[in-house]
């Protein structure tokens, strides 16, 4: 990015002269404990545990608890694997074929028009969330309608084809789980991309992009395979982690008690979808495993974690810019959760 790299080489003059004896006057100085080894995060929560906690560990690692947690453990990623690896490679294959510059042309110039057209196109061309954000700033940089844009970026991730059928697999019996969660994302996609387009300023969302590097389409399939599968396939083993663990440790009483709260609930499950970051093709699975909360619930955790999740926000953040995150994000978890509440009632 230029922006970035004039800032980075701004004040730089030249070479430091050998008879320098320190830091120019004026120049921070640097940090007097850069080197001190810290503890990560999480020595920390594991030392939290055996000092607080030490029958936790005695109840998770009894040969009924592991086996319990091996079991549901490598049932989720098992399912799910599958279906990830089909989502990347056509993720991967859309990144190398299909520029950006062919949606730009496709959409209408009417922003009306142009954000449920964007949102229907994420039907058509499929990939995961991570690949999204910077497909969303290459149209804007485009000259498409931000609203469309951003409603695109919300949409392909949720409603492509792989992931309607990883949900039918994952809830067998269910075809209207699929079509609810079909509805409910799409509605979230398009009222955002309006409400955005009628409320927000311009200077909400900054130009921070790169320049696209040209590579062939084969190293460009390669290479966002390879980074898509490496990124997704942690959270998904993560995310069916956290849920074996829930399943294993957690009394099914306190389970229950969550699981029974109506709203709460659904507000549990889409601030779980938000801190899991799970990939879009494997997380009907690890909402399958959540047989505790009801299929509304469950499906505010489908609708909102392909949308909103941590490496989204900062990926927005990082595209678009802080302030952009700080209002676009709240929007879509809660525009998510009330379209989920809506939906659910009418079709599950």
């Amino acid at each position: 990015m230029p922006s970035m790299t004039g800032a980075a080489t701004e004040g730089v003059v030249g070479p430091e002269a050998p008879g320098d004896a320190g830091p120019a006057v004026g120049a921070p100085a640097p940090p007097a404990a850069a080197d001190t080894p810290r503890f990560p995060v999480a020595m920390w929560a594991a030392i939290a545990v055996v000092v607080f906690s030490p029958t936790l560990l005695t109840d998770l690692f009894s040969t009924g608890a592991v086996e319990n947690w091996a079991t549901v453990f490598l049932s989720l990623t098992l399912q799910a694997l599958p279906f990830l690896m089909l989502g990347v490679v056509v993720s991967a294959v859309i990144s190398a074929l299909v520029p950006s510059s062919w949606l730009a042309r496709a959409l209408p110039r009417r922003t009306a028009l142009a954000v449920p057209v964007a949102g229907l196109a994420g039907a058509a061309l499929p990939g995961c969330e991570c690949s999204s954000v910077p497909v969303a700033g290459r149209l804007v940089h485009r000259g498409v309608a931000p609203a469309a844009a951003l409603t695109f970026l919300l949409a392909a991730p949720a409603i492509n084809p792989v992931v309607m059928v990883a949900t039918a697999v994952a809830f067998p019996g269910r075809p209207e789980m699929v079509a609810a969660r079909f509805v409910a994302s799409l509605a979230t996609a398009v009222t955002v991309g309006l409400v955005w387009s009628r409320f927000a300023h311009g200077d909400w969302l900054e130009q921070r992009l790169a320049a696209a590097a040209h590579h062939s389409h084969g190293r460009a399939f390669v290479d966002t395979a390879m980074s898509d599968f490496l990124q997704a396939g942690g959270f998904l083993v993560l995310g069916a982690g956290l849920v074996a663990t829930l399943q294993t440790v957690l009394p099914r009483s306190a389970l229950d008690t969550v699981a029974g709260g109506g709203l709460a609930s659904m507000l549990a499950l889409a601030v779980l979808a938000v801190l899991l970051s799970i990939c879009s093709e494997a997380d009907a699975f690890v909402a399958a495993g959540l047989t505790q909360f009801s299929l509304t619930a469950r499906l505010a955790f489908l609708v909102v974690g392909p949308m909103v999740d941590l490496k989204l926000i900062a990926m927005h953040a990082g595209t678009f810019g802080r302030r952009f995150a700080l209002r676009f994000d709240p929007l879509t978890f809660a525009t998510g959760v009330v379209a989920s509440l809506v939906v659910g009632s009418l079709v599950l």
